[in-house]
């Protein structure tokens, strides 16, 4: 996908013509909204231990700085190998090293 197809919205700016219908999910109870999530197969619920590895990473809001480093090449190759947004990937794996240093 190429850059100049993604779109970013904030809510103030994300567009009004959405095809939701919002008062029937307003009018939904927690029972039906758990049961529809539990019936759908491409997202089932989550297991304690799941939850309880579970991570929350938020946006890094000063934003980025451009680097020199070495990495070694087998490194680099697995990540390169997953395709389009690699050096992304590899700041996550950072960003989670140093979230998990940083609850110690």
């Amino acid at each position: 996908m190429s850059e100049e197809r993604i779109v970013r919205h904030t809510r103030e700016t994300l567009p009004r013509d959405t095809k939701t219908d919002w008062a029937r999910i307003d009018a939904m109870t927690e029972e039906e909204i758990e049961a529809g999530a539990r019936s759908d197969p491409d997202n089932p619920p989550w297991s304690e231990e799941e939850l309880a590895r579970a991570l929350l990473v938020l946006p890094f809001e000063q934003g980025k700085e451009r680097v020199t480093m070495y990495l070694d090449k087998d490194v680099l190759r697995y990540f390169r190998r997953q395709g389009r947004g690699y050096q992304s990937r590899i700041n996550a794996v950072l960003r989670a090293y140093v979230g998990s240093q940083e609850r110690r």
